[in-house]
């Protein structure tokens, strides 16, 4: 088996909680975030269910100490307060000591500013600030400026396997010696434009949404942010590090299908999670835990599990359940979230509930964990799947 990149250091916020141990708690203990639309003026208010961050965009301001004249999106503060958190945990005094990079990943970016101000711009000169604020790499320009980081920035946006994506190349960077260390993840806030878009799609869900369950309705969207330290083993061992876990193994690929739907076979999802086992040298069967993307969309679910019958042929399934019941689908964060919870997984040896569900799904013998087991964890597979065909793979691994 492949060593690994050494994770060192995680943060987060979402629905369920403002750090890592809220998170965690939160997952033990079946506290969902999932609720009505408060943070946004909608008229699908009363229609949906979301996981909304429960902190005000002035709250959010006061945390991060900004100016009053700044021009943050939602998406730049919510990560920025998940990279904090990720650099402390990993116990960073100076972020430029080594060749340092980060890899933020988001997919509508400053939208939630955009569509607030977009029709003021003109008559309102001190609101053209944020302008600039609705590209995607802004969100990434303003965590580094925040952290100071003078090193390699750069932003991934592949749909909902983004911040996969931004933890795969963070780690081919320190395998490859391009740089020592990394700090990826992702984030999304809710948006007008995410909630109308998604409502097109009739693919939201009006009650809780259901994984891998035969009446499921469609998805609860959903806001986080999430940031890990990746860092490689010369700091590790130079600085005496605890390394939290590793990321062992990855893969992406993109079945070229649709649009916005998945294969019906699960093309791009069986061949992300086949490269992920040749990166990592891992079988099928050492995986102790699948943290599924679990979308409770008619499409996805019946594609990913498809594609897990296909890697696992006539082997057992392991262990698999989906946490979008607690936080909603959070987008480009979805990745970055399920890495936190993988690795909480891997550290507390245990498999998190998928919530909700009742009946099993007609087209195969699959069922999700569906109350919290404690039982040995060595690796966890997570996967996550976008629009596009943007289909990634994550092996987590026990350091």
């Amino acid at each position: 088996m492949a060593k690994g990149v050494a994770i060192t250091g995680m943060g987060i916020i979402s629905a369920i909680g403002n750090s890592v141990e809220e998170n965690f708690y939160s997952l033990i203990e079946n506290k969902i975030g999932i609720s009505r639309i408060s943070n946004i003026s909608t008229v699908h208010a009363d229609v949906i269910k979301v996981g909304e961050i429960k902190k005000t965009n002035d709250e959010l301001i006061s945390e991060l100490k900004l100016n009053d004249d700044n021009n943050f999106s939602r998406t730049a503060m919510i990560g920025t307060l998940a990279a904090k958190q990720a650099v402390e945990n990993a116990g960073i005094t100076n972020i430029n000591e080594f060749r340092t990079g980060l890899i933020s990943a988001t997919s509508v970016g400053g939208m939630d500013m955009t569509e607030k101000h977009y029709y003021d711009y003109f008559e309102k000169p001190e609101l053209v600030k944020y302008i600039t604020c609705h590209d995607g790499g802004d969100v990434a320009d303003k965590i580094a400026e925040e952290l100071g980081l003078k090193g390699m920035v750069s932003t991934i946006s592949t749909a909902c396997s983004s911040a996969a994506n931004s933890i795969m190349l963070g780690a081919r960077l320190i395998k490859t010696g391009k740089l020592d260390r990394v700090i990826v993840g992702g984030a999304d806030a809710l948006s007008k434009f995410t909630i109308n878009g998604f409502k097109t799609l009739m693919i939201l869900s009006d009650d809780y949404n259901k994984p891998f369950d035969n009446n499921r309705k469609g998805l609860n969207l959903g806001e986080a942010a999430a940031f890990l330290v990746l860092e490689s083993d010369e700091i590790v061992t130079k600085q005496n590090k605890k390394v939290l876990a590793r990321v062992s193994g990855y893969g992406n690929a993109n079945d070229a299908y649709h649009q916005t739907a998945s294969s019906e076979n699960g093309d791009g999802a069986y061949l992300a999670m086949k490269k992920a086992f040749q990166v990592s040298g891992l079988k099928p069967s050492e995986i102790d835990y699948i943290n599924v993307h679990g979308t409770a969309t008619p499409n996805n679910d019946l594609s990913e599990g498809r594609a897990l019958r296909r890697i696992y042929e006539d082997e057992k399934v392991p262990d698999f359940s989906s946490t979008k019941p607690f936080t909603g689908h959070t987008l480009a964060a979805a990745a970055a979230i399920e890495a936190v919870y993988s690795v909480l997984a891997i550290q507390n040896n245990m498999v998190y509930p998928n919530l909700n569900f009742e009946t099993q799904m007609e087209e195969f013998d699959l069922t999700p964990q569906t109350t919290l087991k404690n039982k040995n964890i060595e690796h966890v597979l997570s996967n996550s799947f976008g629009f596009g065909g943007n289909c990634s793979t994550l092996i987590f691994s026990k350091s």
